[in-house]
């Protein structure tokens, strides 16, 4: 437990360390939120994530990067633990923002990144709301902002995959964007599993994308079958040697 203690402290401690680049990054969004801007005001929350993960012990695999677009797109993913977020941010490799609870908004200096990157805070409870935060996705997506989801709805806690929601997919359908699935496994274990933070070995897989012409006749249960179809094909490539061989950042 202190080592949890520990853990969220100096997490807290970098938090806190970033008001400085915050307000330097608030004047730059507003001067011009470019593609080159974004990929600046990214670097803060990206190099943050990687070290509380790094502090963890933890080391993060990703495969498949050659397979990510310069273009906007929405990355669909499984959900195991809290860690899957800062996995995101850390080690994706581009500036991408969530789809986030609104309990998050009482977080001062996280809330004012978070809205730099164009996530969007959605209340599940309030319906009006939570078409009004869809709406507001799908305008972040066609200004050219990417956005990751994770239809489970909520973390999984283990290695299973709770059933994919298809509501939040109108997000890339309305938008017309790619679909990227992506699988993760092993964050579960840094909280979740024994409810104190440990380290972990996360595998990141990210799929081919999925390109509108491809699923424009789909309906969404039949499209939301289909990527935990493949995010679950995804997860059992983790335990493949070869494949853990390839691409691995620490």
């Amino acid at each position: 437990m202190f080592f949890t203690i520990r853990i969220y402290i100096y997490a807290g401690i970098l938090v806190v360390g970033s008001i400085f680049n915050l307000q330097k990054a608030k004047k730059r969004f507003h001067q011009s939120n470019n593609q080159v801007v974004m990929e600046e005001i990214f670097t803060t929350p990206q190099r943050v994530s990687q070290k509380v993960i790094q502090r963890t012990g933890t080391t993060v695999q990703v495969n498949g990067r050659e397979k990510l677009l310069d273009e906007p797109v929405l990355y669909v993913a499984n959900h195991q633990g809290l860690f899957d977020i800062l996995a995101f941010l850390g080690y994706l490799g581009r500036p991408i923002g969530f789809i986030a609870k609104k309990e998050i908004k009482k977080l001062p200096i996280i809330r004012s990144w978070m809205e730099l990157l164009y996530c969007v805070f959605i209340d599940r409870k309030d319906r009006r709301q939570s078409m009004k935060a869809i709406q507001q996705g799908i305008e972040n997506l066609k200004a050219g902002h990417s956005l990751v989801i994770f239809p489970e709805g909520t973390r999984s806690r283990g290695s299973k995959i709770g059933e994919f929601k298809s509501g939040s997919l109108r997000l890339a359908m309305k938008a017309n964007v790619p679909i990227v699935p992506v699988a993760i496994d092993g964050t579960y274990h840094m909280l979740e599993e024994k409810g104190r933070v440990q380290a972990s070995d996360i595998t990141m897989i990210i799929s081919d994308p999925i390109y509108p012409i491809d699923y424009q006749s789909l309906k969404n249960a039949e499209l939301a079958q289909r990527i935990q179809h493949t995010v679950e094909q995804l997860l059992d490539g983790c335990n493949n040697k070869e494949l853990k061989k390839a691409d691995i950042t620490k």
